[in-house]
C-alpha cells in the first residue's frame, strides 16, 4: 500500500509574493485523489517531530534560534520565508512526515511526502525555502535504529542539494547523488559524493541516459538497502526559473527509472516533492497530472 505523507500544515498563509508557490501543497493531494491515484486511505496526518531527532542532525544553538524565531534578518532572508511560528510547525511536521514514510517504505516498498525534500538546510542554517532537512532526518532515524546500512540519497532537483551534501559529508553510510542544473542556484555548491552539473536547456535525451547509466552503477557501486528520492520538477521545461528543458513525459520516465531501479532490486524507497514553480496555476495543474512512477 502507497502512504502519503500530508496535513494541513502542509498549506501556509503567506503574503501574496509567496501565495501561488504554496498552492500546490494544497492542491496536490485534491489531484490524486480526484484521478485515482490515491485513495483517502493512503493519506496519513504526521504528528510534528520530536526536538531530540532535529539536534540529531542540526545544531542545538540553530534549532534553539528558529524555534524562538531568534534567526538575523540576514538569516531570514536566506531563507526566502518570513519566520513564523506556524512556518517552523510546518516545517517539523514535513520532516516527521518523512521519518514516518521511512517506516511505512520498510513496510511497503515505497511512501512519499507530498512536501518535504528540504535540502538546502544545514546542520546549523536555512537556506532556499528549506529550515530543516528531512531526508537528512529520515536518514538519520534509519542508521540510529539499525534500520538501514547504508544510504543511497538521489537528488534530482534542479538544484544542488547542498544543505543534504554538507550534512553527511563525511558519513560514509549516506552517499549523496545530485543531478542538477551547473549554473542554478545555489551559486556556491557543496560537495556531494557524486555531482553532476548539467549545462542549460538539458534536453529529455540527454538527461534520461545520464541518469539511467550513473544510478545502475550507484547501485552496483554503493549497494544501498534505502533509498531517498527528492523529485523536484523543476526540471521542467516549464518551469518559471529551472533552465532545464524536459517536457512531461521526460520528468515521468524520470520518475520511472528511479522507481523501478529501486523495486527491481528491492530497495524500500521514500520520495519528497521538492522543488517546482510553475508559471500559471494550469500549468501547475497539468504537472500534476504526471503518474507518480
Amino acid at each position: 500500500m502507497l502512504k502519503v505523507a500530508w496535513s494541513e500544515s502542509y498549506v501556509l498563509s503567506l503574503p501574496l509574493n509567496h501565495r501561488f508557490p504554496m498552492s500546490k501543497y494544497e492542491v496536490l493531494p485534491q489531484q490524486l485523489l480526484h484521478e485515482g491515484s490515491i485513495r483517502e486511505s493512503n493519506i496519513f496526518k504526521p504528528a510534528p517531530i520530536s526536538e531530540d531527532k532535529i539536534t540529531s542532525v542540526h545544531e542545538v544553538p540553530y534549532w534553539n534560534k528558529l524555534k524562538t524565531l531568534s534567526l538575523t534578518p540576514q538569516e531570514i532572508r536566506r531563507t526566502g520565508f518570513p519566520l513564523t511560528n506556524e512556518l517552523v510547525d510546518r516545517e517539523v511536521t514535513i520532516a516527521n512526515g518523512t521519518v514516518m514514510c521511512t517506516q511505512y517504505a520498510l513496510e511497503f516498498g515505497v511512501a512519499m511526502n507530498i512536501a518535504g525534500g528540504t535540502h538546502h538546510a544545514f546542520t546549523n542554517k536555512g537556506e532556499g525555502f528549506c529550515l530543516l532537512n528531512d531526508i537528512a532526518l529520515g536518514a538519520s532515524q534509519l542508521l540510529s535504529t539499525h534500520q538501514a546500512k547504508q544510504i543511497l540519497v538521489v537528488d534530482l532537483d534542479v538544484h544542488q542539494g547542498n544543505g543534504t551534501a554538507q550534512i553527511f559529508r563525511n558519513n560514509s553510510r549516506v552517499f549523496t547523488f545530485s543531478m542538477h542544473g551547473a549554473n542554478n542556484y545555489p551559486l556556491h555548491k557543496e560537495q556531494s559524493d557524486l555531482d553532476i552539473g548539467l549545462p542549460d536547456h538539458t534536453n529529455d535525451s540527454f538527461y534520461l541516459k545520464t541518469l539511467d547509466a550513473n544510478l545502475k552503477n550507484l547501485l552496483d557501486q554503493v549497494q544501498p538497502d534505502f533509498i531517498f528520492f527528492q523529485s523536484g520538477v523543476d526540471v521542467l521545461a516549464t518551469d518559471k526559473l529551472g533552465r532545464l528543458s524536459l517536457s512531461r513525459e521526460g520528468c515521468k520516465q524520470r520518475d520511472k527509472i528511479v522507481l523501478s531501479l529501486a523495486r527491481q532490486n528491492k530497495i524500500p524507497l521514500v520520495a519528497s516533492m521538492g522543488g517546482g514553480i510553475a508559471k500559471t496555476f494550469a500549468t501547475l495543474l497539468k504537472r500534476m497530472q504526471i503518474p507518480f512512477g
